[in-house]
C-alpha cells in the first residue's frame, strides 16, 4: 500500500488541462480504491499473504511436538514405579473397587501386598505394568489390574475384581488365572481354573483363548514312599 500511494504521487511533467486533470485525478482515484480492495479481499479470504504462512507454521510445531523422540524424553520408564507408587496410583483410582481400596493394607511394617510386572502388552513408548492385589493371609488375588503410560500418567487399561485372579504377561499377551471354588473347597485346595489369555487389539484387551483345568480330589491318606533302589 506504501508503493501505490507513492506512485501516485510522482511529478511526470508539465501538468494537463483543469478539466483533464480533474478526470485523470478522478481515475487514479477510482485505481488505487480497486487496488486496496482486491488486496484487502486476498488477505481476508487466505488466498494470499501472510495469513498463508500461519497453518504451515502450527504443522511444523505439531510435527515437533509428536516426535517419538521428544515424547520418549519426557515420559519416564515404567520402571520407575515403585510398589508404593502403585499403592497411590490404586487408591486414587476411581476403576478400583471400595472393596479391594479397603484391604490395601501393609502386612507387616510398610510392605504391602502387592505384585508388580512390567512389559510390552499394548505396543506404547514404554512398558506397561500389570499390578496384582492379594491378600496378606492366603495370598489370594483379589483385583489384577493394568496400567498403560499416556501423556505421561498411568491409565487403567484392564480390571478384574473376582478373586481369586491373577494376571501374568506371557509373550507380549495378558494371561489371568481364575482359580474355580466347588462347594466346601478348602481356600488351598480350589477344584480348578480357568486361564484367559488377552490381547490388546484396537485399544483394549479381547479374549483370544480359554482354558479350563480341572484338579484331582484325590487326596492320599499315606505319604508316598520312594522305590528303593538296587
Amino acid at each position: 500500500m506504501r508503493g501505490l500511494t507513492g506512485r501516485a504521487g510522482v511529478d511526470t511533467g508539465p501538468g494537463p488541462s483543469p478539466a483533464r486533470g480533474t478526470l485523470q485525478a478522478v481515475i487514479t482515484a477510482v485505481a488505487v480504491l480497486t487496488a486496496l480492495s482486491l488486496l484487502l479481499s486476498a488477505c481476508a479470504t487466505g488466498g494470499t499473504g501472510a495469513r498463508d504462512e500461519g497453518p504451515a507454521h502450527d504443522d511444523a510445531v505439531a510435527a515437533s511436538a509428536a516426535s517419538p523422540a521428544a515424547q520418549a524424553s519426557a515420559v519416564p520408564p515404567s520402571r520407575t514405579l515403585s510398589r508404593g507408587a502403585a499403592v497411590k496410583l490404586l487408591l486414587s483410582d476411581p476403576h478400583v473397587s471400595a472393596a479391594v481400596k479397603r484391604g490395601l493394607k501393609p502386612c507387616v511394617a510398610d510392605e504391602y501386598p502387592v505384585d508388580l510386572s512390567y512389559g510390552d502388552l499394548t505396543g506404547g513408548a514404554v512398558e506397561d505394568v500389570v499390578v496384582n492385589v492379594v491378600t496378606c493371609t492366603d495370598v489370594v488375588g483379589v483385583g489384577s489390574y493394568v496400567y498403560r503410560e499416556q501423556g505421561g500418567s498411568y491409565q487403567n487399561v484392564f480390571r478384574a475384581e473376582e478373586p481369586p485372579v491373577y494376571a501374568e504377561i506371557d509373550r507380549g499377551d495378558l494371561v489371568v488365572t481364575k482359580q474355580v471354588y466347588e462347594k466346601g473347597d478348602p481356600v488351598s485346595s480350589p477344584s480348578g481354573e480357568n486361564v484367559i489369555t488377552y490381547r490388546w487389539t484396537e485399544g483394549r484387551f479381547t479374549e483370544k483363548y480359554r482354558t479350563r483345568n480341572d484338579y484331582s480330589t484325590v487326596v492320599g491318606a499315606e505319604p508316598t514312599v520312594a522305590p528303593e533302589s538296587n
